[in-house]
């Protein structure tokens, strides 16, 4: 080649090590490299490229990111996950059982970072008796003002609200997150949103050279909607929160945050201190409480990583 091509401002729809993917806009998928200098783009990143060879493109300069996702390594640091999302969907299904901590975590995160939320019950076909007592669990958190839907690829139950939920526009293009525990259906999710599936996660393995189609590191895919986007994440056991101060973590619980400040003590942690706001809100409501006893886990479990 005599002179080098360019593309500016493409997605990069999965990245590991020191490559990934691009797409294009007419979905057409191809293979970058990471120059150490410019760094390495996370999925969803908006990305320049220069081509390299034939089959082989350099990314040249990562944009700025609206936001991000992000979740603790071993060591309790940020390591970051996707990038320019709009809406994280946190998928709980009847099985396996969900978790309150790990709610609390995801939504905790997403306030933290900027991102909104909406809790996803999954299988609801798979429910049988439990049905009742999940919804009063989530409404819950429908007090709190997060939205809940409730879904079943069996029968497309949910899918057109949550269908409608993931819409971007011209203006303003939507990219949201799939995240939850291993096993809660994110990918049934996926197969009722995405008609042509099959044929992006065949695109996808045969450019990553896996062969098949594995939840391993985070995918974008483009949803049948102009403008919208969706990125599927890996499933996970558990979420933690990287170490962050005692007074940022205790506003990502939203609904501390009109009592922070009004403690004895302008730095209470709100773990055992005298007159402490948020243990007086406790002690008059069970959610407050039972939230409050996460903030306080969250902070136990920082406090390990800062002693090692």
């Amino acid at each position: 080649m005599t002179e080098q091509a360019t593309i500016n401002a493409l997605t990069c729809v999965a990245s590991w090590g020191n490559h990934g993917l691009a797409g294009t806009t007419d979905r057409q998928l191809l293979p970058i490299q990471y120059q150490r200098r410019i760094g390495r783009p996370l999925c969803g990143d908006c990305i320049d490229i220069r081509q390299q060879t034939d089959e082989q493109w350099l990314v040249t300069k990562i944009h700025p990111r609206r936001s991000y996702f992000a979740r603790a390594d071993r060591f309790g640091r940020q390591q970051l996950i996707a990038a320019n999302v709009d809406q994280a969907l946190v998928v709980i299904a009847p099985e396996p059982a969900p978790s309150r901590d790990l709610i609390d975590r995801y939504l905790c995160a997403n306030e933290i970072l900027g991102i909104s939320s909406v809790l996803v019950l999954n299988k609801i076909d798979l429910a049988d008796g439990k049905l009742e007592q999940l919804r009063d669990d989530l409404s819950l958190y429908q007090q709190l003002g997060y939205k809940v839907i409730e879904c079943s690829a069996l029968d497309n139950t949910g899918i057109d609200e949550l269908r409608q939920l993931l819409k971007g526009t011209s203006a303003k293009p939507a990219c949201s997150l799939l995240i939850g525990q291993s096993g809660v259906g994110k990918s049934s999710l996926l197969n009722c949103l995405i008609p042509d599936l099959s044929v992006q996660t065949s695109s996808l393995s045969t450019a990553t050279g896996k062969g098949k189609h594995t939840t391993t590191i985070a995918q974008q895919y483009a949803l049948p909607e102009p403008n919208s986007t969706i990125i599927d994440s890996p499933g996970v056991w558990e979420y933690g929160l990287w170490v962050m101060p005692a007074d940022e973590l205790a506003a990502s619980f939203i609904e501390f945050r009109q009592w922070l400040g009004r403690c004895r003590f302008h730095d209470c942690r709100h773990l055992s201190e005298p007159d402490c706001s948020l243990q007086q809100q406790a002690d008059q409501s069970d959610l407050f409480a039972s939230r409050l006893q996460c903030y306080r886990r969250i902070l136990a479990e920082q406090e390990r990583f800062n002693n090692h």
